[in-house]
């Protein structure tokens, strides 16, 4: 009777050092650094509710300034990341829409270097945090270098770039204790997410599995905002840029990514290196999805919302090239620490539309690099040189590394001839689109961004019965783990907005009731003076039942290149068994690795010696994709004598990954908990080797999920 009593006290002392807490800053007004009083911090000033961004917006500037000189050198954001070069090519001629080269021109082959990331984690995180990832590429074109600056996720927490520093700290470690690292399960986090619903549709999606890829090579990409394209006649269209995995979309369980963690916490990194070393080039198709202007406003959202997404199933994706990475950095600080990522470069044919999110990331991703990188001549490091020459009148400044001769360096001038001079639009010169305003400055958002519920909900009901549960665990445990109440309560009515079952699932993980209703508005995320009524969330539409292209079951099957096969093996295993099994899958591009009670060397039934790849001691099943035992008595009694071993197989099977076994295999397997289970579809017992290609080509067997949750391993 007293534990519920003493957590009463418990749960009243975090509230009375909350009141203190909060005590001490009452009636503290916001200000700038100058002491001006702030009224809206949330919303950049605008030329009309959905304008561009002005310039003379001296509060977003101070703001997003401070942010982005907040960490020297390492980056605020997508500190841990990992690169490799490639190319890109061309499929088919698109001049109808653009008249960027690298749209127009299916001849070339256009370098690019790519960064992948993870968003809140330092340099030394892991790689397997639930997190968003970034993915940026660098097109090193004929017009100049364009850079694609995305997310594995097509959306993004915020509508307006005022909000970022908020967001950021809000994910980072709590500043008081600098707790925890590369993690979203903390009270900051989701008392902002709770109170700026504009955050829950990115959220969600971190939430399912998408928030835990099994590789870089098998992740989506997405240049989140719309952008424009421009034609040689200047007319423009609407468009969103995907990037889509030749390996399909593929996640890993929660507690592999845990597991995974401690075990190699350069997993992503070296699953990208390893891939390209051994010729297993990581390959993406680029497509589009493109809207006329005139169907700007056809849609139940609104195309420069950045926290909305285009659902392929009212806009199919036309898929136009492909990018493949073929080489690995030669010097990991040179290129991939120092390349430099701006929103801003884009090329001819391409232009930036009135989203203002892009529109802030215009002005920050600039002034970060400076910080970053020392000063404005960072375009000249090796990473980021475009292949064509430059020329203009910029001179000196920090890290200037080029010899710029002349007498001159203003424009116009005749001491040089007038050189550089202007380009003409018929020489391939860059011109802004022609887009009217006429607006009021003014410092909110449209009422048409209003709309916080309807995609997550989409998002929702279209994922997989898996995926659902997974991004239920999900919610409860980071729920779980915030100390608040009033957090823990205020999200549970949040997410009911999204999904009633849902929100269910999670109060019943946590451990309490859905509140009928909450005190404060929903949404916060607006100016003090600003009419609250009008910038509340409206309930949910429900413009699509489900969209299939959301949902990882859905997601390519076809291939299991460069999976990694572990091989349970000890002295007198089956070499008959193994070399059919091994040319099998080498013949799919799998990678093949031995796993034995030693490292050295194993010898197989017929005398012949193998390299072992990694002692039993020095590895997990969740570094693997699947097991195949080959066999041989000997072997087998040896294996059934190391416990890891049978714990090696416990795990894999919990994880819903394929099994495959020969002969007296079958002895070792059933020691574990698959003795149970070998009527399941992904347990292949002396089964032909194409069928256990098919089972590992299909990632997982999800239906595997029911019977092996309450399993412990």
């Amino acid at each position: 009777m007293m534990a519920p009593k003493k957590q009463q006290l418990s749960e009243s002392k975090k509230v009375d050092d909350l009141k203190t807490s909060q005590k001490e800053v009452k009636d503290t007004t916001m200000t700038t650094n100058q002491g001006v009083k702030v009224n809206d911090t949330n919303n950049s000033l605008k030329a009309g509710e959905r304008g561009s961004t002005l310039l003379e917006d001296f509060l977003l500037r101070e703001k997003i300034t401070s942010f982005d000189h907040e960490r020297i050198p390492e980056r605020i954001v997508h500190a841990r990341g990992s690169g490799a070069h490639g190319i890109f090519e061309l499929y088919e001629n698109l001049e109808q829409f653009s008249k960027a080269g690298i749209f127009t021109d299916t001849s070339r082959k256009t370098p690019v270097f790519v960064r992948f990331s993870t968003v809140a984690g330092s340099k030394g995180s892991t790689d397997l945090a639930r997190d968003v990832r970034g993915f940026a590429v660098k097109f090193y074109t004929e017009e100049g270098t364009w850079d694609l600056v995305g997310n594995n996720m097509p959306i993004f927490f915020i509508q307006d770039a005022m909000k970022f520093p908020d967001l950021i700290h809000s994910v980072k470690p709590e500043p008081n204790r600098e707790i925890p690292q590369a993690a979203s399960a903390h009270d900051t986090f989701y008392d902002f997410v709770s109170h700026a619903t504009e955050t829950l549709h990115n959220q969600i999606w971190l939430m399912s599995d998408r928030g835990i890829p099994r590789s870089y090579r098998m992740m989506e990409g997405f240049g989140i905002h719309t952008f424009r394209l421009i034609n040689e006649k200047g007319d423009a269209h609407f468009v969103k840029f995907h990037w889509k995995p030749k390996l399909g979309v593929h996640s890993v369980t929660w507690d592999e990514a845990v597991k995974i963690s401690g075990v190699d916490s350069d997993f992503h990194r070296r699953d990208l290196w390893d891939a390209i070393e051994a010729g297993q080039f990581p390959e993406w198709e680029l497509g589009v999805q493109i809207v006329p202007e005139e169907d700007e406003f056809k849609f139940e959202f609104d195309l420069l919302d950045p926290t909305k997404l285009i659902p392929e199933e009212l806009v199919p994706v036309k898929i136009i090239g492909k990018m493949t990475l073929n080489k690995n950095p030669e010097n990991f600080f040179a290129e991939t620490e120092q390349v430099a990522f701006l929103p801003g470069h884009i090329v001819p044919g391409i232009d930036f539309t009135n989203d203002p999110l892009l529109q802030g990331r215009l002005f920050s991703y600039r002034d970060t690099q400076l910080s970053r990188l020392g000063g404005p001549n960072f375009h000249q490091i090796p990473i980021n040189r475009p292949v064509v020459d430059t020329h203009n009148n910029q001179r000196d400044g920090m890290m200037q590394m080029d010899v710029v001769k002349g007498q001159t360096a203003y424009f116009p001038n005749s001491l040089s001839g007038g050189c550089p001079h202007l380009a003409k639009m018929a020489e391939g010169a860059f011109t802004s689109y022609e887009e009217r305003i006429d607006a009021k400055k003014i410092r909110t958002r449209s009422e048409s961004f209003n709309d916080h519920f309807s995609q997550p909900a989409l998002f929702y009901r279209s994922l997989s019965k898996w995926e659902q549960q997974h991004l239920t665990d999900a919610y409860t445990f980071e729920l779980g783990k915030c100390k608040y109440t009033h957090i823990k309560e205020r999200m549970l009515w949040v997410i009911s907005q999204i999904d009633t079952d849902l929100a269910k699932k999670v109060a019943t993980g946590l451990g309490l009731e859905i509140p009928k209703s909450i005190e404060q508005p929903i949404n916060q995320a607006i100016g003090a003076d600003a009419d609250v009524e009008k910038h509340q969330p409206p309930k949910k539409k429900n413009y699509l039942d489900t969209a299939p292209s959301l949902s990882q079951a859905n997601t390519k099957f076809e291939s299991i290149s460069t999976r990694q096969i572990a091989v349970l093996v000890a002295d007198g295993f089956s070499m008959k068994n193994f070399n059919k099994m091994k040319d099998a899958l080498e013949k799919e591009g799998a990678m093949v690795k031995l796993i034995a009670p030693h490292g050295g060397e194993v010898v197989s039934d017929e005398g012949i010696a193998h390299e072992v790849h990694e002692a039993i001691m020095t590895t997990e099943s969740v570094l693997f994709d699947a097991i195949y035992i080959p066999g041989g008595t000997k072997a087998i009694e040896k294996l059934k004598k190391e416990s890891k071993f049978i714990k090696f197989i416990n795990e894999a099977f919990k994880h819903c990954k394929a099994i495959a076994v020969d002969e007296e295999g079958e002895n070792l397997i059933d020691s574990s908990l698959v003795s149970n289970f070998k009527q399941d579809a992904a347990v292949l017992i002396n089964k032909e080797s194409i069928d256990f290609i098919n089972a590992i080509a299909k990632h997982r067997n999800w239906d595997r999920m029911e019977v092996t949750k309450n399993i412990p391993v």
